[in-house]
């Protein structure tokens, strides 16, 4: 399917005001994607659990203005008018323009807030950008009688990854896939799909703990981090071996093999990692306490002959995944010896999803 499908072919009778709502729920990568080119389009295959808790929800006001020469809406965070935002909502309505012609027909006031705390170091543009890419869907849904439920899902997620490239894996759960890869049918870099193949009921409940080990603002952008791939010694190896992960994964997800699961994501993220920090300039967002953290798991998963395991996004907070009978003892766990680390002991308890729901 090409971008030219989700170009609307005909004018709507839209309506003159109204309001829609969305949560959404933002996403951890198993597979991780790190470098793009062109609009927002991912030079590997990546595949996540979506989560269930930690979800961003908006809702949209929308009324129909006289002169339609530019865009005209307002952004409200958590009840507050939040002009920082703006800049951001402004490049995604120019880059989604061509497939939501309506937008300049509109006044929008855009109100979101998210259920994990602000600034607590868990990245909301996958949630927050599909949350809001749904709700102008929404909009044209309500003209058009005859789209699909699947074609719905998969212009959603094709309008979110234009907001943020991992947005796209947050319409549908509880695994998605983004990026095109030979053993994934259907698979594509325009959007997520669902991965409806065999999946073993371990990872159907499968828990995610995030630990907050720094709240504050990254020194480096995941925008800016992407851009470094693109002269990046090990870039070529680096797509080469997450494609491979990706495929060596699949039948894992099947059979439930647990300590191939653990080998497989652990090695994305500290994979994800390196390429931080050889790229050109170099950076590092792991802090000291991740490292902390990382090696008290290594050293539990040995000692308690536990399946509990890692994973990174690019940024220093680690998430802790483990099979949800496991659950009582690894809350222990960290309890015990990981809160310690954690920015004023805070961690988020969540657990795999299924994706994002009108409200």
């Amino acid at each position: 399917m090409q971008e030219q499908q989700f170009i609307p072919s005909k004018k709507y009778q839209l309506p003159e005001e109204g309001h829609v709502a969305w949560e959404s729920p933002s996403n951890i990568a198993l597979v991780k994607y790190w470098g793009k080119y062109g609009e927002q389009l991912p030079k590997n295959t990546s595949i996540s659990f979506t989560l269930s808790h930690c979800k961003t929800t908006t809702k949209i006001n929308f009324k129909k203005k006289d002169a339609e020469k530019d865009f005209s809406f307002e952004v409200y965070l958590d009840g507050k008018r939040t002009e920082s935002f703006e800049p951001k909502i402004k490049q995604f309505f120019e880059r989604v323009e061509d497939y939501l012609p309506f937008l300049k027909q509109y006044h929008f006031k855009i109100e979101t807030q998210n259920s994990f705390p602000h600034s607590s170091g868990i990245a909301s543009s996958a949630s927050g950008m599909s949350a809001l890419a749904l709700c102008l869907l929404q909009l044209e849904r309500q003209a058009d009688s005859a789209m699909t439920e699947e074609f719905f899902n998969k212009k959603a997620s094709f309008l979110a990854r234009l907001g943020s490239g991992s947005a796209a894996r947050s319409i549908k759960g509880n695994l998605v896939v983004w990026g095109e890869h030979q053993a994934v049918r259907e698979s594509s870099n325009l959007y997520g799909l669902a991965y409806s193949d065999d999946v073993h009921a371990v990872f159907k409940d499968y828990q995610d703990t995030i630990l907050l080990v720094d709240r504050g603002e990254k020194q480096v952008s995941s925008t800016v981090g992407h851009d470094l791939m693109h002269d990046h010694p090990f870039a070529e190896q680096r797509f080469t071996q997450a494609n491979d992960n990706l495929e060596k994964l699949l039948p894992i997800l099947a059979s439930g093999n647990l300590e191939e699961f653990i080998h497989i994501v652990e090695q994305e993220a500290l994979s994800l990692h390196a390429m931080m920090m050889t790229s050109h300039p170099y950076f590092i967002l792991m802090k000291p306490n991740t490292l902390q953290i990382i090696n008290k798991i290594w050293e539990f998963r040995q000692t308690h002959n536990s399946k509990v395991c890692f994973t990174l996004d690019a940024g220093a907070n680690v998430h802790v995944l483990y099979p949800k009978e496991e659950k009582e003892e690894v809350l222990d766990f960290i309890k015990n010896q990981l809160v310690g680390y954690c920015q004023k002991g805070m961690y988020i308890c969540d657990e795999v999803g299924f994706g994002a729901k009108s409200i």
